[in-house]
């Protein structure tokens, strides 16, 4: 047995601090199988795990034992490991959606009475909680304002305002918040900043080290990467987990399944790879886009047009702009239904950070009107999710379809 302090320093995969990310998503979370050897933490399908002789020895306010797989399992505690490390936060909670997610946090950190700021353009199911539910069912108020606009986020600032929620790039518009701006608004009223940041995945962004408190993945989306496992995490410090893990985890239900754990921590090992691929994509069909005369509006950060452009460059320190790309087209209704089922490679699907290019067309007369800009109200809006497609395919179908679909104004 070698003396410990004769061992080499340098990396070691049981210290994540010394390892690059693209190293910490490999080796983070996972643990060699003593039963067998093998060298990947094996799926753990058990609903139940072995109580010690005396079970009252066991702490009941320690949500990481394992005992039950609603309150713990072993896929989901390695994979709660890698989150946390890779967002670089003390501890991450790991739940069945994102959407239990975002429930997840409101649920444990609002009260009756509270009043919460929200992005105007925010994910639909964000918007129904804020909307309908939470004020019926919970006497929760919201204010729903454009966070790019930081005068009128303090102008909506009230005594009980605990939470500012936003998303860091916007689905579907590509509207883009200041997170450190917004944490300091936050942080001098006494309130919590928490940022949804699926579609700004790390290495792209960390919203921990911009002063968010609390940060929310779909790990759906680009985490997990391949389109087959439904997850949802929140990464923060371990005094704001806990209670996410006793009340709405354990105590609501909202627990992983084994299965999708173990999916997701085996996409993640690749994310820094593919988001490359993404972001690159993305830049290549956005311009192609911006410059094709039948388009008529492309919102894409990278697009120097962008209101946030400089923003966005100066927050994501110039690594990429997002994979997401929304556009108009000149033509009524039933043309961009054609042009969609014209397009040969990219699927018609909603969701985004698969493998594969997804295009929807987004419903801009819903409920949630007020948050698309005119051109997209008036002209519909086409969100495309790049995938990790050669980008000249992605280009060739596009311009296809246009072609087939498309008249010249």
């Amino acid at each position: 047995m070698p003396n410990p302090s004769t061992r080499p320093s340098g990396p070691h995969k049981h210290h994540p601090a010394t390892l690059a990310f693209q190293t910490q998503a490999v080796h983070c979370g996972n643990q060699a199988d003593a039963s067998t050897g093998a060298i990947r933490t094996p799926i753990i399908m058990a609903n139940s795990y072995n109580l010690p002789e005396d079970p009252f020895t066991l702490d009941p306010d320690n949500p990481d034992l394992l005992v039950y797989t609603r309150e713990s399992g072993a896929n989901q505690l390695a994979l709660q490991t890698k989150l946390a490390t890779l967002e670089g936060g003390e501890d991450a909670v790991v739940l069945g959606s994102g959407v239990a997610a975002l429930h997840a946090v409101f649920f444990t950190h609002l009260r009756a009475g509270d009043h919460v700021i929200v992005f105007d353009v925010t994910y639909s199911a964000v918007w129904r909680l804020f909307a309908e539910l939470l004020p019926v069912k919970s006497g929760i108020e919201a204010t729903f304002v454009d966070v790019t606009d930081l005068d009128a986020v303090r102008a909506a600032m009230r005594p009980t305002t605990r939470i500012i929620h936003t998303e860091v790039i916007a689905n579907p518009t590509a509207k883009t918040a200041d997170i450190h701006a917004l944490a300091d608004i936050a942080h001098a009223a006494g309130a919590l900043l928490t940022v949804d940041s699926t579609c700004t995945p790390p290495p792209l962004f960390r919203p921990l080290e911009h002063g968010a408190d609390l940060v929310v993945h779909s790990l759906t989306k680009y985490i997990n990467g391949h389109g087959d496992a439904m997850g949802g995490a929140v990464i923060g410090p371990r005094e704001l987990i806990l209670p996410i893990k006793t009340e709405a985890m354990i105590n609501v239900g909202g627990a992983i399944s084994p299965f999708n754990a173990w999916l997701i921590s085996r996409g993640s090992i690749t994310l820094p790879l593919r988001l490359r691929q993404h972001l690159a994509g993305a830049e290549r069909v956005a311009e192609f886009l911006d410059s094709h005369p039948r388009v008529l509006h492309v919102a894409y950060p990278g697009l120097p047009s962008h209101p946030q452009h400089e923003l966005v460059k100066r927050q994501f320190d110039g690594q990429g702009f997002g994979a997401l790309v929304a556009f108009a087209l000149d033509a009524d209704h039933d043309t961009r239904n054609a042009f969609v089922n014209s397009l040969r490679l990219i699927t018609s699907a909603v969701s985004l950070g698969h493998d594969e290019t997804l295009i929807v067309y987004e419903d801009t007369h819903a409920d949630r009107a007020a948050m698309f800009p005119e051109v997209f109200r008036t002209h519909g809006l086409l969100r495309l999710a790049v995938g990790l497609e050669d980008p000249d395919d992605l280009i060739a179908d596009l311009a296809a379809a246009l072609d087939r679909t498309v008249p010249v104004h």
